[in-house]
C-alpha cells in the first residue's frame, strides 16, 4: 500500500460543491445513523469505536455534535483524552484506554485517543523514536484485540486541516464570546510545531494496521458530511436489525 503524504491531500471541499446540498445530505445520514445506533444497542452483537484525531481546532467536537446528533443517549458515549493524570502516568500508556473501550451495543467516540501517546509525547521529545515504534505495535495489537475478540468496528478519522484555517479558528476562540471557553493561549504555541506534528501523524497513519480516513476539514459542512458518509456506509455493512421475539413469543 502506498504511503499517505498529507501534504499531497487537499484540505478543501470538492470544487463547486453546494453547501446547502451537503448540509441536507448530512442531516439525512445523521438520522439514519441514529436509527442504526439503536439497532446496534438492541442487538448487542457489535460495538463501534470512532477515533477522531486532528490538530487543535480541526473540528472533533463539531463532528461529534453533527454526525451523531440523532443517536439516542443510551446508544452512544464519548470520551476526550486529556493530559494523563499522575495515576495514569504510573501505568502503561494503554491502561487508561482499555476502560473506555466500547461494550457490545455501544458507539464510543474517542475525541483524541490512544494515538496522543505517539503524537504529542513524540513531538515534545518525551519519548524517543524507538519507544514510539514500540507503542505503535501495542496500539495495533490493542485494536486487533477489539476487532477479533469483541466484534468491534473501528473507524479512524484524521481531520485534515490547513495551517491557515487552523490559525483562523484559533483566533475565533479568542475573539468570539461563545467560543472563548475553548481558548487556550498554549494552542498558538503548539501550532508552531505544525511540521513536527504532521511528520508524527503521517508516521502513525502509515504504521496503522486499520486504515485511517483522511477528512478534508477546512469547510465544516463538508467535513461533517465526509465523516457521516463513512460511518453510515460502514454501519450498513454490519447488517443491523432489531431483535424479534422467538417463534411463538
Amino acid at each position: 500500500m502506498a504511503k499517505i503524504r498529507l501534504n499531497a491531500i487537499s484540505t478543501l471541499a470538492p470544487e463547486k460543491a453546494s453547501k446547502k446540498e451537503y448540509l441536507e445530505m448530512t442531516q439525512k445520514l445523521a438520522a439514519e445513523i441514529g436509527i442504526m445506533s439503536e439497532m446496534l444497542y438492541a442487538s448487542k452483537k457489535h460495538s463501534v469505536l470512532v477515533v477522531l484525531q486532528g490538530m487543535d481546532a480541526s473540528g472533533k467536537d463539531g463532528v461529534t455534535k453533527n454526525v451523531f446528533s440523532d443517536c439516542p443517549a443510551l446508544c452512544i458515549d464519548a470520551h476526550a483524552f486529556k493530559k494523563p493524570t499522575e495515576e495514569e502516568m504510573a501505568h502503561d500508556f494503554l491502561w487508561r484506554v482499555h476502560r473506555y473501550s466500547p461494550a457490545k451495543g455501544l458507539i464510543k467516540i474517542f475525541i483524541r485517543s490512544h494515538y496522543e501517546d505517539v503524537l504529542i509525547q513524540r513531538v515534545h521529545k518525551w519519548i524517543d523514536d524507538r519507544r514510539a515504534a514500540m507503542r505503535m505495535d501495542a496500539i495495533n495489537h490493542y485494536e486487533r484485540l477489539l476487532v477479533e475478540d469483541n466484534g468491534t468496528l473501528i473507524l479512524k478519522f484524521y481531520l485534515h486541516l490547513s495551517r491557515e484555517q487552523q490559525l483562523e479558528k484559533l483566533e475565533e476562540r479568542r475573539v468570539v464570546p461563545e467560543k472563548q471557553w475553548k481558548y487556550n493561549p498554549g494552542d498558538f504555541e503548539e501550532s508552531k510545531r505544525w511540521d513536527d506534528y504532521r511528520k508524527c501523524y503521517e508516521d502513525a497513519i502509515n504504521k496503522s494496521e486499520i486504515p485511517w480516513h483522511i477528512v478534508p476539514a477546512d469547510k465544516r459542512w463538508y467535513r461533517n458530511y465526509f465523516v457521516a458518509d463513512v460511518v453510515h456506509r460502514e454501519l450498513k455493512k454490519l447488517d443491523l436489525a432489531y431483535p424479534t421475539l422467538p417463534d411463538g413469543g
